[in-house]
């Protein structure tokens, strides 16, 4: 029975997940972004702490994501007239996805700046350029 539950719980958790892909372009650019970022760490070689700052930044733009098309589509389901807080709700969720997507980037410059950097100056040397 409880194993059920779960199977069931996870379903509906995956189709949310599959519906705000197909649904939200948002969404779509977001893991996209997610892709690069990671496979750019892999091939950067940054180590697993960093990585797994980067990945809890991913995780907080997508998780942000899907409670903005959570609130946006109940609000629609409650009304398709403008509403003044409708339009607060709509915007405050928007809102903490911008702030999730600021902070990540934060999160990749700091990650990023160090292996980026040691990467250049070996192109560079390599070259017969600066040390």
């Amino acid at each position: 029975m409880a194993r059920d539950n779960f199977r069931n719980s996870l379903g509906y958790a995956l189709s949310g997940l599959v519906y705000a892909l197909r649904t939200q372009p948002n969404m779509r650019f977001h893991f996209g972004a997610a892709l690069v970022v990671v496979a750019l760490a892999l091939l950067l070689g940054v180590g697993v702490r960093d990585f797994v700052f980067i990945l809890f930044a991913i995780a907080l733009v997508v998780i942000a994501e899907m409670f903005n098309t959570a609130v946006e589509t109940v609000v629609n389901l409650y009304t398709d007239k403008y509403h003044p807080l409708a339009r607060v709700a709509k915007d405050v969720a928007a809102g903490a996805v911008l702030l999730a997507a600021l902070n990540s980037m934060v999160v990749g410059l700091l990650v990023f700046y160090p292996y980026l950097h040691a990467f250049v100056r070996y192109w560079a040397r390599s070259l017969g350029g600066v040390n």
